[in-house]
Parts: C-alpha cells; structure tokens; sequence
C-alpha cells in the first residue's frame, strides 16, 4: 500500500534516516523544528491536516512517526519546562489531531522511562520509574498519546547514533583523534542502536498500521540486539577506528558525576517486536559494523 509519513522531528538523526531508507513507494515529508514546531498547536493541526489530504489526493494511506524530542538530557534538569511542552505537550497535541483526523500515530520514545534497576531486559508492561527531567517527560509524552483516542503505538528505544547530529560514536571519534586516554563509565548498559536500522523498523510498522494489521500491543520495544557497557561501546568504537581500545579506561558512574541521573541498566527486551512478527533487530555490534562499513 502506497505511504505518505509525516515524520515531525525531520531534521534529527532519525527523521533522516527515516526520509532516506524510504522505498519509492512511501513518500516521506520530515520537516524540523523549525518548520513544524510540535509546541506550537496551530502548526500541528495543519501540518496533520495538510497530511491527511496530502494522502487522500495521492490514494495513499497517512501515518504520523513522531521523532520530535527534547533530548538534551543534562539540560533538562534545569529546563524541564521546556523538555515538558516537546516531550509531552507536544505529542498530546500531535495524538488529538492524529484522532481528529483518523490518523494512526508510532509515537518513539526512550529507556529512560525505567529506574535502571532491573536484572533482566525490560518488558513494555514493566512498571516505570523515570530518573531524570527527560524520562519524566518522555513518560508523560506516553501517557498522552496512548490516552488520546488515537490509533496509536509506543515503540521504546536507547542509545541512539546515527550519520547526522550529536551521538556518542561521533564524540569518541573525536575524542580518539585529541587524546591519548580516556575513562568511559562501565557500570551503565543498554543496547546501543543505529537510527537506520530503527528506521527500517519503524518504516516496517508504519506500513503494517496503515494496513489496519497494526500490533495488538500498543507498547513496543526496539533496539539493537545485546547488551553493552558505554567502556564496552567505546573500545568497540576505537576498534572500528584502528585504534587501540585499551586506550578506553573503565570508570564508575560516581566518578563521572553528570546533573542528570542515567539509568544503571536500560536493556529493552526484543519480545514485544518479535511477537508482533516485525523483523528482528540484528546485534548492536553487528549494526555497528555496518555503520562503519557504510562510512567508507
């Protein structure tokens, strides 16, 4: 079935990755924060408005992937204000008017909505216990589309990197280049995930929606398969960059104090994605592999 994919957060690492993976059969409109603001009420209402005719004129089917996000997690501590209006304001708006309109919604959002606690991967159904301003936000964001009356779905994923924007693989290749050593913290593990490879996936779940063969389950977990310290994630990084990876000392997290508070463990169990009969994320260091093989 034909496509057309409104993807508000356009200008992010994902939102491009989204427009770029795209088959010619799924027309993808990614505007940024700068052309589609989702704290500002009226330009969500058009910018779904203008989708849904959009869709109708071409006998396509409409669907919205919200990957607009306050992200900068530290600054959150003092801004929650603002993390709040784009990480829950903002997708409340963007599911009332998925629901006026009869848009179905794919609303992404994070690990850090859990308290970091668990021994084992965590299930969509787990109880929430955010840890910082930003997981606070993106918690609320979760609990106002799947209220909203909308067709809607969550799909819970961490530790992005991509081609474009801030990411942690871009900071320790820069960071590899300028010093002879550096301590990353060990005792926080989660599942690092390439944009492109959540992008297909969630390409993959935007068609099945518009199909009416949407999950059953509205909370969806996707990431990268296994499970990595950040230390782990940077020798990783260094070996791809032919560097020697025992330059990455291990430190503790109490030895990186950072305003926020990062959850100690924030693995996603791939069941719920499985279940759904998606396709199975391959293993994070395999996705890194291929990053790095596509950079060349």
């Amino acid at each position: 079935m034909p496509l057309t994919v409104l993807v508000p957060g356009g200008s992010g690492q994902l939102g491009r990755d989204l427009a770029a993976l795209a088959s010619p059969a799924v027309e993808v409109v990614a505007p940024g924060s700068a052309e589609l603001d989702v704290t500002q009420t009226g330009q969500v209402l058009a910018a779904v408005g203008a989708l849904a005719e959009r869709a109708r004129e071409a006998g396509s089917a409409p669907v919205v992937v919200n990957a607009a996000a306050y992200t900068a997690v530290d600054a959150a501590e003092t801004d929650e204000e603002r993390a709040f209006a784009v990480n829950a304001d903002g997708p409340r708006v963007l599911a009332a008017a998925c629901a006026a309109r009869r848009v179905p919604l794919i609303h992404v959002s994070t690990d850090y909505v859990f308290p970091g606690d668990a021994s084992r991967p965590y299930e969509p159904g787990d109880e929430l216990g955010p840890r910082s301003a930003y997981g606070r936000t993106k918690a609320a964001g979760e609990d106002a589309v799947l209220g909203s009356g909308a067709a809607s779905w969550v799909v819970r994923t961490g530790w992005l990197y991509g081609r474009s924007g801030a990411n942690f693989v871009k900071t320790m290749a820069a960071l590899e280049s300028s010093r002879p050593e550096l301590s990353v913290v060990d005792d926080q593990v989660g599942g690092p995930t390439w944009t492109a490879d959540l992008a297909a996936g969630l390409l993959e779940l935007a068609a099945r929606v518009a199909a009416g063969d949407g999950p059953s389950q509205r909370i969806l977990h996707c990431t990268n398969a296994g499970a990595v310290s950040w230390c782990g994630f940077a020798r990783a990084i260094f070996s791809h960059l032919g560097a020697d990876p025992s330059r990455v000392k291990p430190c503790t997290t109490a030895e990186f104090p950072r305003p926020a508070t990062r959850p100690a463990y924030s693995v996603l169990s791939p069941a719920s994605w499985a279940k759904a009969g998606l396709t199975p994320m391959r293993p994070w260091d395999a996705a890194l592999d291929a990053y790095f093989a596509d950079a060349r």
